[in-house]
């Protein structure tokens, strides 16, 4: 059995900075060396997600990084409604960017589609404006 990914928009967040500020702020709340996001539906193929996918982070319509997913827990808002908590390792492994459009929740996305890991990067690199990150991916270049 093959493994399958999970893509989603990171809303609210400008940069894969934005991402990890906010889990840096959110980190006592979860376990540790884990991230979590919670969402409303259960994937139907979670064995599949379980056995080594990631969630693909979309941040202003970028693919830009992603997260191992580690568990799919179970979990109660306070409104009666049993959702969905992604828990993922804390490392945001950052990737080629490729354009995508906005969509609602979250898609699967298969291995064969997903862009590549980048390199890790030195000391001192910059990260590229997003209106860039974007402008190079339509293109082609990341």
């Amino acid at each position: 059995m093959g493994f399958v990914n999970i893509l989603k928009l990171c809303v609210g967040a400008e940069s894969i900075g934005d991402l990890a500020t906010w889990q840096e702020e959110n980190a006592a709340r979860w376990p540790a060396g884990q991230a979590v996001h919670v969402t409303r539906m259960w994937p139907k193929r979670e064995a599949e997600v379980l056995a080594g996918g990631s969630l693909y982070w979309v941040i202003k319509g970028v693919i830009l990084c992603r997260q191992r997913i580690t568990a799919l827990e179970r979990v109660e808002t306070g409104d009666g409604i049993s959702r969905c908590a992604i828990v993922m390792d804390r490392e945001i492994i950052r990737t080629e960017s490729a354009p995508r459009r906005p969509f609602q929740g979250w898609r699967y996305i298969g291995p064969e589609d997903v862009p590549r890991d980048l390199m890790l990067s030195r000391d001192g690199d910059d990260s590229l404006p997003p209106e860039l990150e974007r402008a190079l991916a339509e293109i082609g270049l990341r």
